[in-house]
């Protein structure tokens, strides 16, 4: 019975310390309200002459007043472009990962079928200029955060809306670092099932075991993850805000609404 006890006060005291220090987001940043709304998926992209990440995209999007999430990463140069594969071969027929060219030999490839180029962050800064808010995903699978300080320098100088967003703990907690004001949040997905493999990393991700380093304020989970136990705990029993990837059709975007969720939205308009 000792022992049984025991055991029983230990399992209490981990599962404490998973809700109260592991799991639990922080809910200090205010967002402003309208950051809360739809977002297009890479623009509002048709795969022609606007495809994905481009700025025919990003200008569609704007005209269409729907907010715009994007995704940056780093050229070999450091400059800071918006793309959202590691590698260029599915967008520009390109074999070779984004970080191995610099920012002049990126910009000179072509998008899809389209002749649209792989755009600078500064230029989709310059074109969207605070006309519609801007949810901005930071790439990156490692513990190298140097993108954190050439966004939010960008960031600083820029008038529009925007909130931040990654898979990346490290990312968000680097970048709440920077900017302790941002309205940043996780990406979630069940990474062991995604990857098929249950790693120590890939357990504590789907568990979302690390938002103690990210914080983040609030959670944009997987549509098909919507029910997972951590996304119930951050969202329902701490109150965190709630976006949803990636919605696909007009009955997906009417359940986004319906649950108080915002969805990050294509192929839809």
């Amino acid at each position: 019975m000792v022992l049984i006890g025991i055991i029983v006060s230990l399992l209490v005291i981990l599962i404490a310390i998973y809700l109260l220090v592991l799991v639990r987001p922080t809910k200090k940043t205010k967002p402003n309200k309208a950051l809360l709304c739809d977002y297009a998926h890479r623009g509002l992209h048709n795969g022609k002459d606007a495809p994905e990440n481009s700025l025919a995209a990003f200008e569609a999007a704007c005209r269409a007043g729907y907010g715009i999430e994007l995704d940056v990463q780093l050229s070999r140069d450091g400059t800071v472009m918006v793309f959202h594969d590691y590698t260029l071969i599915r967008m520009t027929g390109c074999d070779k990962k984004l970080s191995e060219l610099d920012a002049n030999e990126l910009t000179a490839l072509t998008l899809g079928e389209s002749d649209q180029k792989i755009p600078t962050f500064e230029e989709v800064l310059s074109l969207v200029d605070g006309r519609v808010p801007l949810l901005v995903e930071l790439k990156g699978e490692n513990f190298d955060t140097s993108l954190c300080a050439k966004v939010a320098d960008m960031l600083r100088n820029y008038r529009g809306l925007y909130c931040i967003e990654s898979f990346n703990p490290l990312l968000i907690g680097n970048m709440k670092k920077q900017m302790p004001e941002i309205f940043c949040g996780l990406l979630y997905t069940n990474v062991c099932r995604d990857k098929k493999k249950n790693s120590i990393l890939n357990i504590a991700l789907t568990a979302m075991a690390l938002n103690v380093v990210a914080k983040p304020d609030f959670i944009a989970f997987n549509k098909v993850d919507r029910d997972s136990l951590p996304v119930k705990i951050t969202t329902q029993l701490f109150g965190a805000p709630k976006f949803v990837w990636t919605v696909n059709t007009p009955e997906e975007l009417d359940t986004a609404h319906k649950n108080g969720e915002l969805p990050i939205f294509e192929n839809i308009f």
